[in-house]
């Protein structure tokens, strides 16, 4: 029982990898023989990091402010978890309204959003503005820029991005209200209870009761809204990867398929910088379960 699974998890996983490691390492245009491979050392990553500066740094800038972005509507989610745990009235309807978008994945969230939100013809945002018709999806003008003299481009967030983000919290803060609303149930209601008796009020008994006793979930938390921002691909493929939209995923899939594809080295050495990311934070994660099992 624990075996089949163990060896279909390290096939399917662990092995792809490494061989992705190896690969990044190496040249090949992933339609040649296994023969043709040729080992080039770190020219890979010295090319990601230099020749073609400008993709990997847009593209992490732009995965870092979705690192913000997501932080921010996790916080929000929290708010929205702590009102519907105080049972006010319609509170499961408000759970179903917020939940809803959770059930969909993030590439039917793309698609909604674009056919429905941000059409230039028909979006629903373009009905109610009162200006004229805005290109949500293909402006990628950038709304703030910082010029750095070995960067070109410039490192910005674009206004197509900005209409991503707005995508993504919908989605995004019903699945951390959830997590932090089966959290809340499960805090001690004798510890609300010892808070009010001590005199704290709403805020002081959430700040030095409730919110410490929720660390196990803001800890996954955490880690599932860095590890989310840092994989963010779904949604900008189902908007046919607009121009000032690249984050670490496209870049790897770029390397690999389409115009100007083949190049499997490339591709695995963006793949190897996006884990090594997101091992930071799986790490993290990791010691921080077994320090609380040690205790």
């Amino acid at each position: 029982m624990v075996g089949v699974p163990a060896a279909l998890h390290i096939g399917l996983v662990w092995i792809p990898a490494a061989l992705t490691v190896g690969l990044s390492f190496a040249e090949w245009d992933n339609l040649a023989p296994l023969s043709d491979i040729r080992d080039v050392g770190f020219r890979n990553y010295w090319f990601i990091f230099t020749v073609f500066e400008g993709d990997l740094f847009g593209a992490l800038f732009n995965n870092f402010v979705l690192i913000i972005w997501l932080t921010i509507c996790s916080a929000v989610g929290m708010l929205f978890a702590y009102l519907l745990d105080k049972n006010i009235r319609g509170s499961r309807f408000y759970q179903s309204v917020y939940y809803f978008p959770v059930v969909l994945s993030l590439a039917v969230v793309g698609f909604i959003w674009k056919s429905t939100m941000f059409s230039r013809d028909r979006g629903l945002l373009n009905t109610l503005w009162p200006g004229g018709p805005i290109d949500f999806v293909g402006d990628g003008t950038k709304i703030f820029s910082f010029d750095l003299p070995f960067l070109d481009p410039a490192l910005g967030l674009s206004k197509n991005f900005a209409a991503l983000l707005v995508a993504m919290a919908w989605r995004h803060i019903g699945y951390i209200m959830v997590m932090y609303l089966a959290g809340l149930k499960a805090v001690d209601q004798a510890l609300r209870e010892a808070a009010a008796i001590d005199g704290c009020n709403e805020w002081q008994a959430f700040r030095r009761v409730i919110f410490p006793s929720l660390k196990p979930i803001n800890v996954i938390v955490v880690v599932i809204t860095a590890i989310e921002a840092l994989r963010a691909y779904d949604i900008i493929a189902a908007l046919n990867e607009p121009r000032g939209t690249d984050v670490m995923g496209t870049l790897v899939t770029k390397s690999l398929l389409g115009e100007g594809g083949g190049r499997v080295g490339f591709g695995s050495a963006y793949g190897v910088v996006m884990l090594l990311l997101c091992l930071g934070f799986i790490i993290w994660y990791v010691i921080n379960h077994y320090r609380e099992s040690e205790l």
